[in-house]
Protein backbone atom coordinates (compact mmCIF):
# COMPACT_ATOMS: atom_id res chain seq x y z
CA UNK A 1 0.00 0.00 0.00
CA UNK A 2 1.24 3.49 -0.88
CA UNK A 3 1.17 6.08 1.88
CA UNK A 4 2.22 8.82 -0.56
CA UNK A 5 1.78 9.23 -4.31
CA UNK A 6 3.14 12.09 -6.38
CA UNK A 7 2.02 12.81 -9.94
CA UNK A 8 3.69 15.25 -12.34
CA UNK A 9 4.80 17.53 -9.50
CA UNK A 10 6.27 20.83 -10.68
CA UNK A 11 7.58 23.95 -8.98
CA UNK A 12 8.46 27.14 -10.86
CA UNK A 13 10.06 30.27 -9.40
CA UNK A 14 9.81 33.01 -12.01
CA UNK A 15 11.76 31.74 -15.00
CA UNK A 16 13.41 28.94 -13.03
CA UNK A 17 11.86 25.48 -12.91
CA UNK A 18 13.14 23.90 -9.68
CA UNK A 19 11.14 20.66 -9.95
CA UNK A 20 10.19 19.35 -13.38
CA UNK A 21 7.19 17.03 -13.43
CA UNK A 22 8.28 14.25 -11.09
CA UNK A 23 6.40 11.01 -10.37
CA UNK A 24 6.96 8.58 -7.50
CA UNK A 25 5.23 6.65 -4.71
CA UNK A 26 6.30 5.88 -1.16
CA UNK A 27 5.16 2.54 0.26
CA UNK A 28 3.90 2.26 3.79
CA UNK A 29 6.61 1.12 6.19
CA UNK A 30 9.61 1.76 3.94
CA UNK A 31 12.55 4.16 4.12
CA UNK A 32 12.55 6.16 0.90
CA UNK A 33 15.46 8.42 -0.02
CA UNK A 34 15.60 11.32 -2.44
CA UNK A 35 19.27 11.52 -3.39
CA UNK A 36 20.93 14.35 -5.26
CA UNK A 37 23.41 17.21 -5.18
CA UNK A 38 22.63 20.57 -3.61
CA UNK A 39 20.30 22.49 -5.89
CA UNK A 40 18.87 19.34 -7.48
CA UNK A 41 15.37 20.01 -6.13
CA UNK A 42 15.35 17.86 -2.97
CA UNK A 43 14.36 20.53 -0.46
CA UNK A 44 11.84 22.10 -2.85
CA UNK A 45 10.20 18.70 -3.27
CA UNK A 46 10.00 17.98 0.46
CA UNK A 47 8.66 21.50 1.07
CA UNK A 48 5.82 20.90 -1.38
CA UNK A 49 5.04 17.51 0.17
CA UNK A 50 4.82 19.03 3.67
CA UNK A 51 3.00 22.24 2.82
CA UNK A 52 5.94 24.60 3.23
CA UNK A 53 5.81 25.51 -0.47
CA UNK A 54 2.91 25.59 -2.91
CA UNK A 55 2.94 23.38 -5.96
CA UNK A 56 2.89 24.98 -9.38
CA UNK A 57 1.19 21.91 -10.80
CA UNK A 58 0.77 18.21 -10.13
CA UNK A 59 -0.93 16.09 -7.47
CA UNK A 60 0.01 14.94 -3.95
CA UNK A 61 -1.98 12.06 -2.49
CA UNK A 62 -1.73 10.72 1.07
CA UNK A 63 -3.34 7.36 1.86
CA UNK A 64 -5.57 7.64 -1.19
CA UNK A 65 -6.78 11.21 -0.55
CA UNK A 66 -5.76 14.12 -2.80
CA UNK A 67 -4.42 16.90 -0.55
CA UNK A 68 -2.75 18.93 -3.31
CA UNK A 69 -4.77 22.09 -2.76
CA UNK A 70 -4.60 21.94 1.03
CA UNK A 71 -1.59 20.03 2.30
CA UNK A 72 -2.11 21.47 5.78
CA UNK A 73 -5.11 19.15 6.17
CA UNK A 74 -2.66 16.23 5.88
CA UNK A 75 -0.15 17.55 8.40
CA UNK A 76 -1.56 15.34 11.17
CA UNK A 77 -0.26 12.43 9.10
CA UNK A 78 3.30 13.69 8.92
CA UNK A 79 6.26 14.57 11.08
CA UNK A 80 8.54 17.22 9.64
CA UNK A 81 12.24 17.65 10.40
CA UNK A 82 13.68 20.51 8.30
CA UNK A 83 17.38 20.82 7.48
CA UNK A 84 17.63 23.72 9.95
CA UNK A 85 16.03 23.37 13.38
CA UNK A 86 12.71 25.18 13.90
CA UNK A 87 12.70 24.85 17.70
CA UNK A 88 12.88 27.75 20.14
CA UNK A 89 16.35 28.53 21.57
CA UNK A 90 14.97 30.17 24.73
CA UNK A 91 12.91 27.08 25.71
CA UNK A 92 14.31 23.95 27.35
CA UNK A 93 14.27 20.60 25.60
CA UNK A 94 11.26 19.51 27.62
CA UNK A 95 9.41 22.79 26.97
CA UNK A 96 10.04 22.59 23.24
CA UNK A 97 8.58 19.09 23.04
CA UNK A 98 5.53 20.04 25.11
CA UNK A 99 4.95 23.09 22.92
CA UNK A 100 5.09 21.00 19.74
CA UNK A 101 2.70 18.48 21.29
CA UNK A 102 0.24 21.27 22.09
CA UNK A 103 0.30 22.34 18.43
CA UNK A 104 -1.07 18.89 17.57
CA UNK A 105 -3.81 19.15 20.18
CA UNK A 106 -2.27 16.89 22.79
CA UNK A 107 -3.38 17.50 26.38
CA UNK A 108 -0.81 18.75 28.90
CA UNK A 109 -0.49 15.52 30.87
CA UNK A 110 -0.21 13.38 27.72
CA UNK A 111 2.30 15.82 26.19
CA UNK A 112 4.48 15.81 29.30
CA UNK A 113 4.56 12.03 29.48
CA UNK A 114 5.39 11.71 25.79
CA UNK A 115 8.11 14.39 26.08
CA UNK A 116 9.72 12.52 28.97
CA UNK A 117 9.59 9.26 27.01
CA UNK A 118 11.21 10.80 23.91
CA UNK A 119 13.92 12.57 25.90
CA UNK A 120 14.83 9.18 27.39
CA UNK A 121 14.67 7.41 24.02
CA UNK A 122 16.83 10.02 22.28
CA UNK A 123 19.46 10.16 25.01
CA UNK A 124 18.53 13.68 26.13
CA UNK A 125 17.07 13.04 29.58
CA UNK A 126 19.98 14.75 31.37
CA UNK A 127 19.56 17.83 29.16
CA UNK A 128 15.77 18.14 29.50
CA UNK A 129 16.01 21.36 31.54
CA UNK A 130 18.77 22.97 29.47
CA UNK A 131 17.82 25.67 27.02
CA UNK A 132 17.86 24.51 23.41
CA UNK A 133 20.43 27.21 22.57
CA UNK A 134 22.95 25.41 24.81
CA UNK A 135 22.58 22.07 23.00
CA UNK A 136 25.32 20.75 20.70
CA UNK A 137 24.53 20.30 17.00
CA UNK A 138 23.93 16.59 17.45
CA UNK A 139 21.67 17.14 20.47
CA UNK A 140 19.70 19.79 18.56
CA UNK A 141 19.20 17.37 15.68
CA UNK A 142 17.97 14.61 17.98
CA UNK A 143 15.52 16.92 19.77
CA UNK A 144 14.24 18.24 16.42
CA UNK A 145 13.51 14.66 15.31
CA UNK A 146 11.81 13.95 18.66
CA UNK A 147 9.64 17.04 18.15
CA UNK A 148 8.71 15.81 14.69
CA UNK A 149 7.35 12.49 15.96
CA UNK A 150 5.73 13.54 19.25
CA UNK A 151 2.26 13.04 17.71
CA UNK A 152 3.16 9.56 16.32
CA UNK A 153 2.83 10.42 12.61
CA UNK A 154 2.66 7.53 10.13
CA UNK A 155 5.24 9.23 7.87
CA UNK A 156 8.31 11.24 8.89
CA UNK A 157 10.01 13.69 6.52
CA UNK A 158 13.67 14.52 7.14
CA UNK A 159 15.65 17.00 5.07
CA UNK A 160 19.39 16.20 5.29
CA UNK A 161 19.08 14.52 8.72
CA UNK A 162 22.79 14.28 9.59
CA UNK A 163 24.38 17.23 7.78
CA UNK A 164 26.81 19.22 9.89
CA UNK A 165 26.90 16.97 12.95
CA UNK A 166 29.68 14.81 14.38
CA UNK A 167 30.15 11.16 13.43
CA UNK A 168 28.92 9.76 16.76
CA UNK A 169 25.71 11.84 16.66
CA UNK A 170 25.10 10.88 13.02
CA UNK A 171 25.44 7.19 13.91
CA UNK A 172 23.04 7.62 16.83
CA UNK A 173 20.47 9.34 14.63
CA UNK A 174 20.71 6.61 12.00
CA UNK A 175 20.11 3.99 14.70
CA UNK A 176 17.10 5.94 16.00
CA UNK A 177 15.63 6.14 12.48
CA UNK A 178 16.16 2.41 11.90
CA UNK A 179 14.42 1.63 15.18
CA UNK A 180 11.49 3.93 14.33
CA UNK A 181 11.13 2.27 10.95
CA UNK A 182 11.14 -1.21 12.51
CA UNK A 183 8.22 -0.06 14.69
CA UNK A 184 6.23 0.96 11.59
CA UNK A 185 7.06 4.60 10.81
CA UNK A 186 7.47 5.34 7.11
CA UNK A 187 10.51 7.56 6.56
CA UNK A 188 11.13 9.94 3.66
CA UNK A 189 14.55 11.55 3.69
CA UNK A 190 16.55 13.77 1.39
CA UNK A 191 20.32 13.55 1.43
CA UNK A 192 23.48 14.05 -0.57
CA UNK A 193 25.32 11.62 1.74
CA UNK A 194 25.34 8.67 -0.63
CA UNK A 195 26.64 6.25 2.02
CA UNK A 196 23.84 7.33 4.36
CA UNK A 197 21.21 6.51 1.75
CA UNK A 198 22.78 3.09 1.24
CA UNK A 199 22.74 2.38 4.99
CA UNK A 200 19.20 3.57 5.67
CA UNK A 201 17.02 3.32 2.58
CA UNK A 202 14.98 0.50 1.12
CA UNK A 203 14.48 2.45 -2.12
CA UNK A 204 16.05 5.61 -3.50
CA UNK A 205 15.26 8.10 -6.22
CA UNK A 206 18.06 9.98 -7.97
CA UNK A 207 17.13 13.59 -8.69
CA UNK A 208 19.20 15.76 -11.04
CA UNK A 209 18.29 19.34 -11.99
CA UNK A 210 14.70 18.90 -10.86
CA UNK A 211 14.08 15.58 -12.63
CA UNK A 212 13.96 12.10 -11.14
CA UNK A 213 16.06 9.93 -13.41
CA UNK A 214 16.04 6.61 -11.53
CA UNK A 215 14.02 4.93 -8.77
CA UNK A 216 14.72 1.44 -7.45
CA UNK A 217 15.56 -0.69 -4.45
CA UNK A 218 19.11 -0.11 -3.20
CA UNK A 219 19.96 -3.82 -3.57
CA UNK A 220 18.70 -3.84 -7.15
CA UNK A 221 20.73 -0.75 -8.03
CA UNK A 222 23.92 -2.23 -6.61
CA UNK A 223 23.41 -5.75 -8.00
CA UNK A 224 24.81 -5.05 -11.53
CA UNK A 225 28.08 -3.72 -10.07
CA UNK A 226 28.43 -5.96 -7.00
CA UNK A 227 31.03 -8.20 -8.70
CA UNK A 228 33.19 -5.28 -9.79
CA UNK A 229 36.75 -5.51 -8.46
CA UNK A 230 38.03 -2.24 -7.00
CA UNK A 231 41.44 -1.42 -5.58
CA UNK A 232 42.37 1.91 -3.97
CA UNK A 233 46.10 2.59 -4.14
CA UNK A 234 47.88 5.26 -2.12
CA UNK A 235 50.89 6.27 -4.18
CA UNK A 236 53.83 8.39 -3.11
CA UNK A 237 54.35 11.60 -5.07
CA UNK A 238 51.58 11.42 -7.66
CA UNK A 239 52.35 13.54 -10.68
CA UNK A 240 50.17 15.13 -13.34
CA UNK A 241 49.13 12.71 -16.05
CA UNK A 242 49.29 9.71 -13.72
CA UNK A 243 45.92 8.39 -14.95
CA UNK A 244 47.12 8.28 -18.56
CA UNK A 245 50.37 6.63 -17.48
CA UNK A 246 48.60 3.99 -15.42
CA UNK A 247 46.16 3.29 -18.26
CA UNK A 248 49.18 2.54 -20.46
CA UNK A 249 50.84 0.35 -17.83
CA UNK A 250 47.55 -1.40 -16.91
CA UNK A 251 45.51 -1.42 -20.16
CA UNK A 252 42.95 -3.93 -18.82
CA UNK A 253 41.98 -1.70 -15.89
CA UNK A 254 40.02 1.52 -15.48
CA UNK A 255 42.21 3.97 -13.57
CA UNK A 256 41.04 7.14 -11.90
CA UNK A 257 42.73 9.66 -9.62
CA UNK A 258 40.70 10.28 -6.45
CA UNK A 259 42.88 12.74 -4.53
CA UNK A 260 46.44 13.96 -4.19
CA UNK A 261 47.67 10.48 -3.28
CA UNK A 262 44.91 7.98 -4.12
CA UNK A 263 44.21 6.11 -7.34
CA UNK A 264 41.19 3.88 -7.97
CA UNK A 265 41.76 0.81 -10.15
CA UNK A 266 38.69 -1.05 -11.34
CA UNK A 267 38.12 -4.22 -13.33
CA UNK A 268 35.42 -6.75 -14.11
CA UNK A 269 38.06 -9.45 -13.56
CA UNK A 270 39.80 -10.46 -10.31
CA UNK A 271 42.53 -8.05 -9.27
CA UNK A 272 45.72 -9.58 -7.86
CA UNK A 273 46.99 -6.90 -5.53
CA UNK A 274 50.57 -8.12 -5.27
CA UNK A 275 50.87 -8.44 -9.05
CA UNK A 276 49.59 -4.88 -9.58
CA UNK A 277 51.99 -3.48 -6.98
CA UNK A 278 54.98 -5.28 -8.56
CA UNK A 279 54.12 -3.93 -12.02
CA UNK A 280 53.85 -0.38 -10.71
CA UNK A 281 57.05 -0.58 -8.67
CA UNK A 282 58.93 -1.86 -11.73
CA UNK A 283 57.76 1.34 -13.41
CA UNK A 284 59.13 3.43 -10.55
CA UNK A 285 55.73 4.06 -8.90
CA UNK A 286 55.92 3.63 -5.12
CA UNK A 287 52.72 2.13 -3.65
CA UNK A 288 52.31 3.00 0.05
CA UNK A 289 48.99 1.23 0.66
CA UNK A 290 46.49 -0.91 -1.22
CA UNK A 291 42.86 -1.44 -0.13
CA UNK A 292 40.22 -3.64 -1.69
CA UNK A 293 36.78 -2.04 -1.93
CA UNK A 294 33.30 -3.26 -2.85
CA UNK A 295 31.07 -1.44 -5.31
CA UNK A 296 28.58 0.85 -3.56
CA UNK A 297 25.54 2.98 -4.25
CA UNK A 298 28.01 5.79 -4.82
CA UNK A 299 29.34 3.98 -7.89
CA UNK A 300 25.82 3.52 -9.20
CA UNK A 301 24.97 7.18 -8.59
CA UNK A 302 28.07 8.37 -10.44
CA UNK A 303 27.38 6.01 -13.36
CA UNK A 304 23.75 7.07 -13.73
CA UNK A 305 23.95 10.80 -13.01
CA UNK A 306 27.47 11.66 -14.09
CA UNK A 307 27.90 13.59 -10.82
CA UNK A 308 31.21 12.74 -9.21
CA UNK A 309 31.41 11.66 -5.60
CA UNK A 310 34.09 14.28 -4.93
CA UNK A 311 31.67 17.00 -6.02
CA UNK A 312 29.08 15.67 -3.56
CA UNK A 313 31.73 15.54 -0.84
CA UNK A 314 32.71 19.16 -1.37
CA UNK A 315 29.05 20.21 -1.13
CA UNK A 316 28.73 18.16 2.05
CA UNK A 317 31.78 19.83 3.63
CA UNK A 318 30.62 23.28 2.53
CA UNK A 319 27.18 22.78 4.09
CA UNK A 320 28.67 21.31 7.26
CA UNK A 321 30.88 24.39 7.64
Amino acid sequence: MNILEVYDLTKVYGDFKAVKGIFFAVRQGEVFGLLGANGAGKTTTINMLTGLARTTSGRIIYSGIDYTRNIKKAQHLMGIVPDESNLYPELTGFENLCFCAALYGMKKKEAGAKAEFLLEQFGLKDAKDKKFAAYSRGMKRRLTIAAGIIHDPPILFLDEPTTGIDVASARQIRNILKDMNKKGTTIFLTTHYIEEAERLCDRVAFIVEGRIIKIDYVDELIHPVKDRNILILTISGLSDGIEERLSTILPDFKCKRLSNNDIRIESDHPVRTGHIIRILEEEGIDVIEAKRMRATLEDVFVNITGIEAEEMKKEKEKKAG
